[in-house]
């Protein structure tokens, strides 16, 4: 009973074995394996590869954004499923060909020369002749004539007859053999450039990803990739007059530094500009330091044309600031204090503010040049960036605060500019981009200063009118007396005073009471209340405050009349404001005129603006010694050698397949009463109409080599 039991299992187990060889090694299963494929290369096409995950929350939400990197669908040429496709797809077809490919070779190499008469009369396409001449002459004409068309030809006696076999066009079989070999060799050299080899590494060699920063010479071996490593690809960032011998491998978890066989120095950086600012050319002039001999090489490397030495590629991929040196004045936003303190930094490094608060200025980038479209002034990069009410829309539109235009883009370089982070003692930071010139907007001089929350939303510029002098001096004088209660009521004194009629003392007062009540608002000095006696959230000062006052006290019908009102007053007081703040600096009075009046509605929006702005102090770049670095993309992929293989392979195997045509071609030649009588069959893998012209051309060929007309019975076209 156990011998039967045993017998029973292992036949059991052969079938079960066979079923799976035959499924891997099916056509079927092969095609399921590359469509699926095919749908994750378009999912890695439109989806966005690589980028920090933040920003896929941002566009998916986090429940499905958690779903998408659990399927690796951000990575998805490196995620072990498509990997694991690529094995199976590599296993399947190679199983395909080994049981196909030598029923294909054995097909090719026979001649298919065991055929009879009456087989031959079966084929469709068929001719018969009767000659006079003897049967080996016959015979011998005939094989002449088949190597003259190109075909390849064997001679057999058989029955008292004598059979030629020729066929021309065998090699398709092997185009069929050579295409799907190609895509296991395709196959074969994407897995060895993936991540599988380095995966391979970590779980067997113990390597393991570093999480945070650290300075790269106090990694240790753990995290570490050998300069013998076969396949790589990293990025190598470095500052000019230095030079590195590592690279940075990415993974989802953390990176890898690679060692390279190598070091990289950097000489200099070279930019090139088209007229319009926008650069058309990066380039790095570098010297490679073989760490084995101490050869130095000097190479150039370009966009799209690298470097290659010892088997690594050299791109170039971007550039970045190299921790370039920086001159800034500091001028305060906050309190009353009206000059700026000098500072120094470096690019990459941290500077403290000075100041109780503790605050730390982290200087993270530089650009000498910016080129951008300075043509969209419709407010929605303002710094404020909230939604406005009705009212808040009606008091922009009447004071321009994000002057509307239909301008088209408008391209230009708007000189250097920093950015920087403003982080406080619980280590929450907003991020600012500012330009070291002033810009030219609708016909007026601001200086731009950006700023945003996180790295994944876009800057949003204050906008802070440049006086006669090209500074913001005034516009700061002006801020630090909007937060003088003394100046206030002093400004709004001056308004009633110049507005009112001298012989009407109470109109004065009650416009002076008025002023200073907006004044007071706009400097967020006075606290609006709602029905609920809390402050009304997002109106601390500025239009907001002045918008929720309005909307508070006064009825809805009236709101547009007094909002109108108290634009005007608002405009008239600050006008006063800025005299009595130039006066108490030593400095003359404004004169009256458009170009004050100007200044005055550009500093009102500004200011108002500014209660969003968010920073202790606005960073004016003064001067800078610029220090660039560059981003190389390194790479070691000996597949791609291996896929230009697979690639040929496919070109000669598709080639083969619908350009080669497999036609066979029988002549069975015996003696009859009549004379010597000659049957001929022809047969293709593939019918077409270019076949049928070819069977009908050679049937005449044959016909006038023997002297005789073809005698086979006329049959009927084939019906559909």
């Amino acid at each position: 009973m156990s011998v039967t039991t045993s017998g029973y299992e292992i036949r059991t187990s052969h079938r079960v074995w066979r079923s799976a060889i035959e499924l891997l090694s099916s056509m079927r299963f092969a095609i399921s394996l590359l469509v699926v494929l095919a749908i994750a290369s378009i999912v890695g096409t439109v989806l966005t590869q690589d980028d920090p995950y933040p920003n896929y929350v941002n566009q998916f939400g986090p429940f499905w954004a958690d779903i998408f990197r659990a399927l690796g669908l951000y990575t998805v040429y490196s995620a072990w499923w498509f990997m694991l496709i690529m094995i199976f797809l590599v296993v399947s077809i190679s199983l395909c060909v080994i049981r196909n490919g030598p029923k294909m070779i054995a097909d090719m190499r026979s001649w298919k020369d065991k055929v009879r008469e009456g087989s031959l009369r079966a084929f469709h396409h068929k001719a018969e002749y009767t000659t006079a001449a003897p049967r080996v002459e016959v015979a011998a004409h005939l094989a002449a004539l088949a190597s003259e068309q190109g075909y390849r030809f064997k001679i057999k006696d058989a029955d008292g007859a004598t059979l030629i076999t020729a066929k021309r066009g065998a090699l398709t079989k092997l185009g069929y053999i050579s295409a799907h070999l190609a895509i296991v060799i395709i196959c074969i050299g994407g897995l060895l450039d993936s991540n599988l080899p380095i995966r391979f590494q970590m779980w067997a060699g113990g390597k393991s990803p570093i999480r945070g920063n650290g300075a790269i010479s106090t990694i240790g071996p753990d995290h570490r990739l050998s300069s013998s490593n076969i396949t790589f690809r990293g990025n190598a960032w470095v500052p000019e007059g230095e030079n590195v011998s590592t690279a940075i491998l990415n993974q989802p978890d953390g990176s890898l530094i690679q060692d390279l066989p190598f070091s990289i120095q950097l000489n200099k950086f070279v930019v090139d500009y088209y007229s319009t600012g926008m650069p058309k050319l990066f380039a790095s002039d570098i010297v490679v330091i073989d760490h084995k001999t101490g050869e130095r090489v000097p190479a150039r490397v370009e966009v799209n044309e690298p470097f290659t030495y010892d088997g690594v590629s050299i791109y170039q991929s971007s550039f970045e600031d190299g921790g370039s040196r920086l001159k800034v004045s500091a001028w305060p936003m906050t309190g009353g204090a009206t000059q700026p303190m000098p500072l120094e930094g470096v690019v990459g490094s941290n500077t403290a503010l000075p100041g109780p608060d503790g605050d730390t200025i982290e200087f993270t980038d530089f650009r000498a040049i910016n080129v951008e479209d300075i043509s969209n002034a419709s407010g929605k990069t303002d710094a404020r960036g909230v939604a406005h009410q009705s009212l808040e829309q009606e008091l922009n539109a009447r004071l321009g605060s994000g002057a509307k235009t239909s301008k088209s883009v408008d391209l230009h370089n708007v000189g250097p500019s920093i950015q920087y982070k403003i982080r406080g003692r619980d280590g929450q930071a907003r991020q600012y981009n500012n330009y070291m010139v002033p810009l030219t907007i609708d016909g007026e001089r601001v200086f731009l200063a950006g700023v945003r929350a996180t790295e994944a939303d876009p800057f949003r510029y204050l906008r802070i009118p440049a006086d006669e002098g090209g500074s913001v001096k005034e516009w700061m004088l002006l801020r630090s007396a909007l937060t003088d209660p003394g100046m206030r009521a002093a400004a709004a004194q001056a308004f009633a005073a110049r507005a009112a009629d001298p012989s009407n003392p109470s109109l004065r007062d009650h416009l002076e009471e008025s002023a200073n009540r907006v004044l007071n608002l706009f400097a967020g000095a006075t606290p609006v209340n709602g029905p609920d006696g809390k402050p009304v959230a997002g109106a601390e000062g500025g239009f907001a405050a002045v918008a929720a006052f309005i909307d508070q006290s006064v009825p809805r019908a009236e709101q547009p009349k007094a909002a109108d009102l108290l634009l005007r007053m608002l405009e008239g007081s600050v006008f006063d404001l800025w005299r009595i703040a130039r006066h108490n600096a030593g400095e003359p009075a404004p004169a009256a005129g458009d170009d004050s009046s100007r200044f005055v509605r550009s500093s009102i929006n500004a200011l108002s603006d500014s209660f969003f702005y968010g920073a202790p102090v606005f960073l004016q770049l003064d001067s800078f010694q610029q220090i660039q670095a560059s981003v190389f993309q390194v790479s070691r992929a000996p597949g791609t050698k291996i896929v230009y293989l697979g690639s040929l392979f496919l070109v000669v195997g598709v080639f083969a397949m619908f350009f080669v045509r497999e036609r066979r071609v029988w002549f069975w030649v015996k003696e009859t009463p009549a004379g010597t009588g000659v049957l001929m069959a022809m047969s293709t893998a593939r019918r077409t109409l270019d076949f049928e012209k070819e069977f009908a051309d050679l049937r005449q060929v044959v016909g006038a080599e023997l002297g005789a007309s073809d005698e086979s019975p006329v049959e009927p076209p084939p019906t559909k």
